[in-house]
């Protein structure tokens, strides 16, 4: 289908390495043409090539993210002898591409496919992996369908391996290719099992070319077509749900390394299901890949699994166990695409956006299956093929320059849920615990405010490390699906923080029962209802990997500690909790959960205070708490003058005490103050 995008105005382009990073950006942001920075363009201008560099992702380029290279050189190089041995002629293309940059001081490396643009005519090359292009170019008549399609007007070009030897099969193509046709040059080549070269003097040229070969594609696909998998066989919902409850925390710890558990994200979109669902679904998947992008991301092939819905922990962790290790022995490593049949496909990665990664080629692979076998039949890559690509140093080194460096962080790889994380203490924990490296749920009562504090976390930390929920911890059933909202998209659970909470101030003689009743049921009901819910998550994940601990830190106060004058509701709700959090700790020491509480000061300057409305600082003027108080600022002052410090407490105090309780393995059941000395414990 057409790229349903704006087309940008590049006439307003002043030169055409500015229309080329454009046109860029126009097809990188669409995944049906581009995923996970994939693809690469170029523009000529005179005996210049302006490439694309390896690792910038299409989608966001700009003209610093293009590397010029000497066209006589490529020419020359073209007629170079290279060594048979594959690896060292590897090396030697990858110096000799380095030494046709023009500029070699910027230490940019230039896209292995750059001789391939040098050799397409036309001012500008679009090198696309377009799904729907793909759908033809990976099925068994796929040349003989696009002959039929196309006649002369494309060139098909058989699947040869990246870089070097791609270029020399292009090369002696395009040259069989005029001789044959009398035409300078094809309007586009399609390559096999690979993806989309169209070429142009201009980028109307590029797009309406583009559109034309879509739209002749899409007249061949029946996209009505029932079971692309064959005829689906699925579990209910209720049950599917159960069983990710406890899958993905258990492939969280069957897959872990060194720093730990993996990030697993489930996957339930309709061809997934259908996959894993379907009659074909096995054979088709285990068929192989079908493009060089599914081999980068996704590795060859998917571990498939077949489990007993009705299985015991112990008996589901063993079939889970046995079918990962024997994945394991037979492709020489873990998993990224396991296919539990009949529920799903998980997707397991070091962070919650390589799993989203994973996730987005793997599911563009099943659309290309799909739409292969509506055409005919599914052309696979061959072995060799296939280990050509595992092996691959440029694609190592553009996933090691897309991912970045930087070293481990405390928290690096944990899942993190909090609860009343939309503003306050909870946001202020949830912003700094992303900082040392965590993912985090931001669970609140007030749904919006928890999408748009994961959006703000997510914005200076990058996309995929919050998402917002939400949830009444005072329902039982809410904070489940809140939880398994956490197990969807991150595959288990290593941090709760239970933070939620409510303060009533006022005397025992006159606060309104309906006060009471709310902040016991916010304060007390709603931490248990915090660990019931995620307690079997956590004890899950400990089955599958025996070492190392996971933490319940519930964030009392220290009203948990002392008596609090016309506030027993809430002082009650927390003194109940530091016997739950005591209680909790005896229970789940044997599923290496450690279950401890921190008791803060006032956070003075959060919203439970300082709200002009309806904060403490308010609540207590009118109840007449502070004798003598006259405003808001004599409470202020007297609250600060009873901390030895002469502050209130804030968040920083607070994510030092966390980190010290997660690397603290030998203490559980404890309520540690951070109070400024306001309390302190005999």
């Amino acid at each position: 289908m057409p790229i349903d995008l704006p087309w940008p105005d590049f006439s307003a382009l002043a030169s055409p390495l500015a229309q080329l990073a454009a046109l860029s950006r126009y097809y990188g942001a669409n995944p049906d043409f581009v995923l996970a920075g994939g693809g690469n363009t170029s523009v000529k201008i005179g005996d210049r090539l302006e490439v694309k560099a390896s690792g910038y992702p299409l989608s966001v380029i700009q003209e610093e993210g293009f590397v010029a290279l000497d066209r006589p050189a490529l020419d020359a190089l073209l007629e170079a002898a290279f060594s048979d041995d594959v690896d060292t002629r590897e090396e030697q293309f990858k110096q000799a591409i380095m030494a046709a940059r023009i500029e070699p001081g910027k230490g940019q490396r230039p896209s292995v496919e750059c001789v391939l643009h040098h050799l397409m005519p036309g001012q500008f090359v679009v090198h696309t992996h377009a799904t729907q292009v793909n759908m033809l170019t990976c099925n068994t008549g796929g040349q003989a369908r696009a002959a039929e399609c196309f006649g002369d007007t494309l060139l098909w070009l058989p699947y040869v391996t990246p870089g070097y030897i791609l270029s020399k099969e292009l090369q002696t193509a395009l040259a069989a290719y005029r001789q044959a046709t009398g035409k300078n040059a094809p309007e586009a080549v399609f390559m096999e099992n690979h993806g989309l070269i169209v070429s142009g003097d201009t980028p109307e040229e590029i797009r309406d070319r583009t559109n034309s070969i879509l739209a002749v594609i899409q007249k061949k696909i029946d996209e009505s077509a029932p079971a692309p998998f064959g005829a689906v066989t699925l579990l209910d919902d209720p049950a599917r749900k159960a069983l990710v409850m406890r899958i993905a925390p258990a492939l969280r710890g069957l897959l872990a390394d060194e720093i730990g558990p993996k990030l697993v994200r489930y996957c339930d979109a309709p061809l997934s299901l259908a996959l894993a669902g379907g009659a074909d679904g096995k054979a088709t998947a285990l068929g192989g890949p079908l493009i060089p992008d599914q081999i980068v991301y996704c590795k060859s092939f998917p571990c498939w699994i077949a489990v007993d819905p009705n299985a015991d922990d112990a008996t589901l962790l063993a079939a889970l166990k046995s079918a990962v290790l024997q994945y394991e022995d037979t492709c020489g490593y873990l998993p990224m695409v396991i296919v539990v049949e009949q529920v799903g496909i998980f997707l397991a990665g070091d962070a919650a956006k390589g799993a989203e990664t994973i996730r987005e080629v793997y599911y563009d692979a099943l659309r290309i299956m799909a739409g292969a076998r509506q055409l005919g039949g599914i052309q696979y890559m061959t072995k060799a093929d296939r280990d050509f690509i595992e092996s691959w140093e440029v694609e190592r080194y553009r996933r090691l320059i897309a991912a970045g460096s930087g070293g481990q962080q405390r928290l690096q790889r944990k899942v993190a849920l909090i609860t009343g994380a939309a503003q306050g203490f909870g946001l202020g924990i949830a912003e700094r615990v992303v900082r040392q490296g965590a993912h985090v749920v931001i669970a609140d009562v007030n749904a919006n405010g928890a999408a748009k504090a994961a959006s703000g976390i997510c914005a200076v930390s990058g996309s995929g490390m919050a998402v917002g929920v939400g949830v009444d911890v005072r329902d039982g059933a809410a904070v489940h699906e809140a939880v398994y909202r956490a197990v969807r998209q991150f595959g288990g659970l290593d941090l709760v923080i239970p933070n939620a909470g409510v303060l009533r101030a006022g005397s025992v003689k006159s606060l309104p029962e309906t006060d009471f009743e709310l902040v016991t049921d916010i304060n007390y009901k709603g931490y248990f209802n915090c660990v019931q819910q995620t307690a079997p998550v956590m004890a899950m994940q400990h089955k599958a990997c025996p070492h190392g601990w996971t933490d319940i830190i519930q964030i009392n106060s220290k009203s948990g500690l002392e008596g609090s004058n016309r506030n027993g509701a809430y002082a009650g709700s927390k003194f109940g909790g530091i016997g739950l959090t005591q209680s909790f700790a005896l229970e789940l020491v044997e599923d290496h959960i450690k279950v401890n509480a921190i008791c803060p000061g006032n956070f003075l300057d959060g919203p439970l205070w300082s709200d002009p409305d309806n904060g403490l600082f308010v609540q207590y003027l009118r109840s007449g708490k502070v004798p003598g108080a006259k405003t808001v600022e004599d409470v202020r002052k007297a609250y600060e003058a009873k901390v030895p410090m002469g502050r209130g407490c804030t968040p920083d105090d607070i994510i030092k005490a966390i980190l010290y309780l997660v690397d603290q393995e030998y203490e559980t059941g404890q309520a540690l103050p951070v109070t400024g000395g306001q309390i302190m414990l005999s």
